[in-house]
């Protein structure tokens, strides 16, 4: 095991660059800081996490929460409180609280607006202002609805664990996960994709340092891949379209947990003269399995190339971050597919209104 992490160390270090500190080394300060290896982070990778239970919150009887805690680094954490459960899973998506806090001999107290949550081991105990107990929160690890989802008929395996010619110049590590950095051969119309993905373990890392890729079809249209775990959730962070649009939802799962995007696309319609664009491109995306867009992309997101006519590949984006992916498949939605009786979508427009009318398409 030890030599195995040595060798995807090294891997990935001339991957990525000398400055990042990968494998068996654990989190130091400095925003190229990445672990790979959940067995090798440091002691508040234990600490962060999600969280689900009920308290007794503000004389409103008892009610469920939801608490996400991201580690800072050095024993600092910021936490979320969410009314009704964690998002996607109950929260109302309005009320929350954020916390603040310190690891303190061997426990974590956080500290907002109304009150305080204790944290030992996998139990958070939530005190109100007072420091009078008002409910219990125990440590959940949630796994995407799509996790795991096999190609249908008609798919086009992009990737399954091992070099595939659809992936010319990929990059793998030993046990058999890709690099973030590839183009696909394939230059791609309307499709549906799935992949899944994985972010480093960064605490001591902001913003766009912190865990990032990104699926940018055509090259032009990017889904921001980031380590966006218990953050706001906008148009740069994690599920948002690159600069353009924040996701409806912030579904981003803690670092070194694997996630799942699933994507539905129709490319935008041009007049025969190539220049002049008749109508915008469609996206729909799960983040996690649940729906995070269903919307018209308006134009190219960030440095992304010019919109056109011309099929061009999609890129997972390298940003010097060793972000991984695994179970990547596609299908052409501009060639006949089976059924929907199938369980597959069967035309290109379910992709605009697969929601309402084609349950089954997932």
């Amino acid at each position: 095991m030890r030599q195995s992490l040595s060798i995807l160390s090294a891997l990935l270090a001339l991957h990525f660059g000398a400055a990042t500190l990968l494998g068996a080394n654990p989190p130091k300060p400095g925003s190229k800081t990445a672990v790979i290896d959940p067995a090798l982070a440091d002691a508040d990778f234990a600490i962060q996490g999600e969280y689900s239970g009920s308290a007794n919150i503000a004389g409103r009887g008892y009610e469920r929460v939801g608490l996400q805690v991201v580690a800072l680094g050095d024993g600092k954490f910021d936490a979320v409180r969410f009314r009704g459960g964690l998002p996607g899973g109950g929260w109302d998506q309005q009320s929350k609280v954020k916390l603040t806090g310190q690891s303190e001999s061997g426990s974590v107290l956080l500290t907002g607006e109304d009150g305080k949550i204790s944290l030992t081991g996998p139990v958070a105990i939530v005190q109100d202002a007072s420091g009078r107990e008002i409910g219990r929160l125990v440590k959940v690890e949630r796994t995407s609805s799509t996790m795991g989802l096999p190609a249908p008929a008609g798919a086009t395996v992009l990737f399954a664990g091992q070099a595939t010619p659809e992936l010319p110049g990929a990059k793998l590590t030993p046990d058999g996960l890709l690099l973030a950095g590839v183009l696909t051969k394939k230059t791609v119309g309307p499709f549906r994709l799935h992949l899944e993905f994985r972010t480093p373990y960064m605490p001591y890392a902001r913003g766009q340092a912190r865990g990032n890729s990104g699926v940018y079809i055509q090259q032009r249209y990017e889904v921001q891949i980031l380590d966006s775990f218990g953050l706001e959730g906008i148009e740069n962070e994690c599920g948002g379209l690159y600069r353009q649009r924040r996701p409806d939802l912030n579904m981003c799962l803690p670092p070194l947990t694997w996630q799942t995007y699933d994507i539905w696309f129709t490319p935008p319609q041009f007049a025969a003269d190539g220049k002049t664009k008749l109508a915008n491109a469609w996206i729909t995306v799960l983040h996690n399995g649940v729906t995070i867009h269903n919307r018209e992309i308006i134009a190219k997101t960030g440095g992304g190339k010019q919109e056109g006519p011309d099929r061009l590949p999609i890129n997972l984006q390298d940003h010097g971050n060793p972000v991984t992916f695994r179970n990547i498949w596609i299908v052409d939605l501009a060639q006949p597919q089976p059924s929907a009786s199938s369980g597959s979508c069967c035309e290109p427009r379910c992709q605009r209104g697969w929601l309402r009318r084609h349950r089954r398409c997932r």
